[in-house]
């Protein structure tokens, strides 16, 4: 019989090359708070309203992400991947996330890990350890990421790992 039993894998953000950080707020998440109801697959799937300031001088565009560090695979789980939101966009409301959603600018999303181009709601396995959703608005140096709506979120994180020149993150939880 095989069990979920792990460690609590660390924050991912910690592990990569410090940036500036810079403030990301939010009506729907409050940061190490469950998240509501509508942001769960089951009950609704919609993406949570964000805003931020204070991003580093020279933002020419942002990238924003959904990511669960505890999903039980060794890459965790995207959730969302929304890019090229235009240096001006400094709020995303609620529902932003969706397939048919009006984004500003050129800002389109890339796949998440359930093969969609929107957000997906926190759907950890029942019984399972609290799940951490880490919700990251990158201040990005160039206008474009450089990729297209079919690149996987981990080419995305791979051309931000260059292209980031601060994050601002908040993260919710959720358990079946």
């Amino acid at each position: 019989m095989s069990t979920l039993d792990r460690p609590v894998h660390p924050n991912p953000y910690d592990l990569l090359p410090q940036v500036p950080s810079f403030t990301v707020t939010s009506d729907d998440v409050a940061d190490g708070q469950p998240l509501k109801g509508d942001q769960v697959a089951a009950e609704g799937n919609t993406s949570p309203q964000l805003s931020w300031s204070g991003a580093p001088e020279g933002t020419k565009s942002y990238t924003v992400t959904c990511f669960d560090p505890d999903a039980p695979t060794p890459s965790g789980f995207w959730h969302w991947v929304l890019v090229d939101l235009p240096a001006d966009c400094t709020s995303l409301p609620a529902g932003a996330g969706a397939a048919d959603a009006e984004l500003p600018g050129s800002a389109f999303m890339c796949r998440n890990d359930g093969g969609g181009k929107a957000f997906m709601g926190a759907a950890p396995p029942p019984g399972d350890q609290v799940h951490r959703y880490f919700f990251v608005v990158h201040a990005v140096t160039e206008d474009s990421l450089g990729v297209d709506s079919d690149a996987s979120a981990a080419v995305v994180s791979f051309n931000l790992a260059f292209k980031t020149a601060g994050r601002a993150i908040l993260h919710g939880t959720f358990q079946h």
